[in-house]
């Protein structure tokens, strides 16, 4: 913000909440994908610090990278409550146990900032057709909401070569990731159930009220 107010005005970055809320100003600083306005600077000014855009993604201009494919690829896993209990004009609310509750923790916290899958090898090459860690994740979050009724659907979404599998665990998506979020564990619990290898377990509460 210093550069563009007194140096260059034509400098262009994303920002917003300033408190590591929104996701826009995600970037890549000295190597590392973070979000700008949490990230601490070297208070000895005479150490340069390198501030790139988030990297393998099409640059609109300076700091603004090109967000569309990655926003189609989290709207392709549907992220919405699908019932079966769905009546048109009629407004219930859809029960849940506080364990179940508790299995959403640490998944439904994403904000889409990106760090995680622009740093991801698998990601970078195959962008077009792997969904990559914060899609993937959040598929994770309403396959096992105990509240949707449509698990097998989004499943078989999943289980062509290159959405779900080229996920090889290499694991930066966590070590990056400004929310301290596990993008790879929830990978690995959602190919599990994608293979069959884990079933999901049944609600302690169903049924609206």
């Amino acid at each position: 913000i210093k550069i563009k107010n007194e140096m260059d005005p034509s400098l262009t970055f994303r920002r917003s909440c300033r408190e590591g809320i929104c996701g826009s100003c995600a970037m890549n600083i000295g190597g590392t994908n973070t979000l700008a306005c949490i990230c601490k600077i070297d208070d000895n000014t005479s150490n340069a610090t390198k501030i790139y855009p988030l990297p393998h993604l099409y640059v609109i201009k300076d700091l603004v990278p090109d967000m569309n494919n990655f926003y189609k690829q989290y709207q392709s896993i549907q992220p919405w409550l699908q019932s079966n209990n769905e009546t048109k004009g009629v407004h219930k609310q859809n029960l849940q146990s506080i364990k179940d509750r508790d299995k959403l923790d640490g998944l439904y916290e994403c904000i889409l900032c990106a760090c995680c899958s622009t740093s991801c090898p698998s990601y970078w090459w195959n962008s077009d057709r792997y969904l990559g860690p914060a899609a993937l994740m959040q598929a994770y979050r309403w396959v096992i909401d105990s509240r949707d009724d449509k698990t097998q659907e989004r499943l078989d979404r999943l289980k062509d070569p290159f959405s779900l599998y080229r996920c090889h665990t290499i694991m930066n998506c966590t070590k990056t990731c400004p929310k301290h979020l596990n993008p790879g564990k929830a990978i690995g619990e959602l190919k599990k159930l994608a293979s069959g290898w884990t079933q999901k377990e049944k609600p302690e509460m169903s049924g609206q009220a």
